[in-house]
């Protein structure tokens, strides 16, 4: 998995920093999660590598302005660089309204479908790969954190073994490596369990939306191998914060702590600071937890063990 950040500002673009839209890209098959989608986050596309018609699933985290609106504009374009397959939107109820709704206004006809899932309370989704879930934070309106957990892998074929024993290389491995039972040719029962190395477990990322300090979060990141982390101020602003709903980088990297998360990026900086001023909030979140880095605009962050 990896990470891409193509907006990691707070309430409006600043200078060096669009607002909030993430993206996560399945490595193995190309395949994009977009997780919010600000105003402009089609430009920033156009700055990296990233395939709009790549984008399967998009999931929103809440419905202020500076996280949804650039989604009409990147479903038209998606249509118009020859997507055609679904995409699958999740995320709080009135995200359809306003989607459809901007589409119809404007008589903008897509070549694909658009599923809609909304949530008002969590969501939980068991898919094929992975299970996705998502909680309600400490927001000014409802704000959504999800947690994504990659399903433990089969661990590796011991071939070695397997020819020890007389077994061939061929079709037959590909059976064992499910798990199966054979029978050879001259009777022998071979369970292809007894031949996997260890599982590999998945990874866990887990992306909030805007939020105060809570035990939802913590809970959402427990032991993730990412937290993404909004630190829209500074450790001393933290009375501003908790009037705006937002958390300060001290906030977010206690909860990183509680959470015993591997590592933690803090994100959704407020356009008061600088550029210059992001090496200064990056070191007040590593106070509390040494593994911090700061997102920004077209970092990429590979999730590893």
């Amino acid at each position: 998995m990896e990470i891409t950040f193509l907006g990691t500002g707070a309430g409006m673009p600043a200078k060096y920093r669009n607002v909030t839209a993430i993206t996560l890209k399945h490595l193995q098959d190309g395949a994009i999660w977009l997780f919010d989608c600000g105003e402009a986050t089609q430009h920033q596309i156009l700055h990296t590598s990233l395939k709009p018609r790549k984008i399967e699933k998009i999931f929103i985290t809440h419905l202020h302005g500076d996280h949804i609106f650039g989604l009409p504009g990147l479903l038209g374009s998606r249509s118009f660089l020859g997507g055609i397959e679904p995409v699958t939107i999740y995320g709080p109820k009135g995200i359809r309204d306003f989607v459809e709704m901007s589409l119809s206004i404007s008589q903008s006809h897509l070549k694909y479908d658009i599923h809609y899932v909304e949530f008002e309370d969590e969501l939980y989704l068991d898919e094929d790969d992975f299970i996705i879930e998502a909680k309600l934070l400490d927001h000014g309106i409802p704000s959504y954190g999800y947690r994504i957990v990659e399903k433990d892998k089969p661990g590796s074929l011991m071939a070695d073994e397997l020819k020890k024993i007389g077994v061939k290389p061929g079709p037959i491995f590909k059976q064992l490596k499910t798990g199966a039972t054979i029978q050879l040719e001259d009777g022998t029962i071979i369970n292809g369990a007894d031949f996997l190395g260890p599982a590999k477990k998945g990874r866990v990322v887990t992306i909030l939306g805007d939020t105060r300090p809570t035990q939802v979060s913590v809970a959402l990141a427990r032991n993730a191998d990412l937290l993404i982390h909004e630190a829209t101020f500074d450790k001393d602003a933290e009375d501003i914060a908790h009037q705006y709903f937002h958390s300060t980088t001290h906030q977010a990297a206690r909860i990183a702590v509680q959470a015993n998360v591997k590592k933690l990026c803090i994100t959704h900086i407020s356009s008061r600071f600088e550029k210059g001023d992001l090496p200064f909030l990056e070191k007040q979140a590593q106070e509390i937890f040494p593994n911090t880095v700061i997102a920004e605009d077209f970092k990429k962050i590979e999730v590893i063990h």
